[in-house]
C-alpha cells in the first residue's frame, strides 16, 4: 500500500486532519479527484482509511493511528538509508 508515493501523502494529509474530502485531498496531493479517488479505494480496501457520506460528499478519515505511524516510520527508515539527515532527531542533534 504505501508503495506509492501518491497514497503516502494522501495517508500524511489525512493524518492532519479529522477527514477530507476526495476533492480536498486532490488539491492537497496535487493529483486529480479520479486518480485520488482510485487510491482511497485501495486504501479502503486494506482498511487504512474510512467513510462517512454527507449528502453526495464522501469524506475521507484514518481507521486509526497504525497508517500514519507505518508512514512515518518508513520515512525514518529511507532517510537512514540514503544517508539524509533524518528529520526526527532530537534537539540535541542525537537520534
Amino acid at each position: 500500500m504505501l508503495a506509492d508515493v501518491t497514497r503516502v501523502k494522501i495517508i500524511l494529509a489525512l493524518r492532519n486532519a479529522e477527514e477530507m474530502s476526495v476533492n480536498h485531498l486532490a488539491d492537497v496531493v496535487d493529483k486529480s479527484p479520479a486518480a485520488v479517488s482510485q487510491h482511497l479505494a485501495k486504501l479502503r480496501l486494506a482498511r487504512m482509511v474510512s467513510t462517512r457520506r454527507e449528502g453526495t460528499t464522501v469524506f475521507y478519515r484514518l481507521t486509526d493511528e497504525h497508517a500514519s505511524e507505518l508512514v512515518i516510520d518508513a520515512v525514518k527508515q529511507a532517510e537512514h538509508v540514503v544517508g539524509a539527515p533524518p528529520h526526527h532527531r532530537g534537539e540535541s542533534g542525537r537520534a
